[in-house]
């Protein structure tokens, strides 16, 4: 079996990673910050450690300030929700996961003014468009930093540079990015971060978070959720403090421990040296692709520009068809359809049918690659 589905959730997962997981049950297995015993200060002693770790790996000084969440899509819910309010003005790009739009446009039917920046169709964008689409109402700026349908990397930096010029508050989505692309949110003057742990990050599925930068007015965020937090417990007022006022219920202990365990791998091979891998792997993929008659590559084909997904359609072929023939004959994982990014594909001019999708991981070899090049190959001349 060839796995090409790491856009969905990276697949396996490190042996530490595993380990993590079933020896924080096994040693440390009460309720973080409900109660005073030896358990109970041992999973409290995981989930902070592995908030430092979070809060390193992204740049922030605070770990105090790395909420912990289901997943990015709720981290982004926190965030959007918690920020805007009717009459706000908030800009997005037209290369957006459901993740961010569905929110948005929830928010827009209360009231929210939503502007949608077109990208171009390799999934780029033109930051002087995100300048001029700015008002003085401007609340937000919510953008991808990689396309889960083509790769692309937007320009955070940039568009982060705009932001502050404009007193507007930037929230990056990096479900795509985190783990493969390097993240300083002090350098890039990220102010908000949303990720996932069961993508690049190595961790499960159910664990992800948003990182607050220090320059951010937490009292000016409302919490999704209220409830219990182990804290204020003489109060019925939700907390102020942090973390606590963002994360109401039991933590997910074990979710949290496979995340730290997924950064520290991460760490340990180093990032930049994790990147160089996937642009060659990404190349590769590229390269055959592109030699294969009636095959149409969407996105950008500048590996320095995105990171390690591949979308493509063969003349003729219906996506589906070609996803279930890789599956059932080659033992090739894809992704085919619209990839929860409607936005995204009527941006590159695949809607409605969407594209088949391979995404490369950590554990990808070259060898896979060119077996599926191979294979597509033959799909052609089928």
């Amino acid at each position: 079996m060839i796995y090409l589905d790491n856009a969905a959730t990276s697949w396996p997962k490190p042996p530490e990673v595993l380990k993590a997981m079933t020896e924080v049950m096994e040693r440390a297995g009460g309720n973080p910050g409900r109660s005073g015993h030896r358990l109970s200060i041992a999973a409290a002693r995981v989930i902070y450690d592995t908030r430092e770790a979070v809060a390193r790996f992204f740049g922030s000084s605070d770990p105090l300030r790395v909420i912990f969440a289901s997943n990015a899509t709720h981290a982004i819910n926190l965030a959007l929700k918690g920020i805007l309010k009717p009459g706000d003005h908030v800009v997005t790009s037209s290369m957006e996961h459901n993740a961010v739009m569905r929110p948005l446009r929830s928010l827009e039917k209360q009231g929210i003014r939503l502007s949608i920046i077109p990208c171009s169709t390799n999934g780029s964008i033109d930051i002087r468009d995100i300048n001029r689409a700015l008002t003085p109402g401007t609340k937000l700026i919510v953008m991808t930093h990689a396309s889960n349908v083509v790769g692309t990397l937007l320009p955070v930096n940039e568009i982060a540079t705009i932001a502050h010029q404009a007193g507007t508050l930037l929230l990056v989505d990096a479900a795509q990015a985190a783990g493969v692309i390097p993240i300083d949110m002090r350098a890039s003057w990220i102010d908000l971060l949303a990720f996932t742990g069961h993508k690049e990050l190595q961790g499960p599925p159910g664990i992800g978070g948003l990182v607050i930068n220090n320059n951010v007015n937490v009292s000016q965020i409302e919490p999704l959720i209220c409830g219990g937090t182990g804290s204020r417990s003489e109060s019925e007022e939700q907390p102020e403090n942090l973390p606590d006022k963002f994360e109401s219920g039991t933590a997910n202990l074990i979710g949290i421990a496979g995340l730290g365990a997924g950064l520290k791998w991460i760490m340990d091979r180093g990032i930049s040296e994790i990147r160089d891998n996937m642009k060659k792997l990404r190349r590769t993929l590229i390269d055959g692709l592109s030699a294969l008659p009636g095959v149409i590559i969407y996105g950008t084909t500048d590996t320095d520009l995105s990171v390690a997904i591949v979308s493509f359609k063969i003349d003729g072929k219906h996506v589906s068809e070609i996803g279930l023939i890789l599956d059932e004959e080659y033992g090739i994982l894809s992704r085919v359809g619209l990839h929860c990014a409607p936005a995204a594909h009527k941006t590159i001019g695949s809607f409605p049918e969407g594209t088949v999708r391979l995404s490369l991981g950590v554990f990808t070899t070259v060898s896979e690659v060119q077996e599926t090049v191979e294979a597509i190959r033959k799909i052609v001349k089928s």
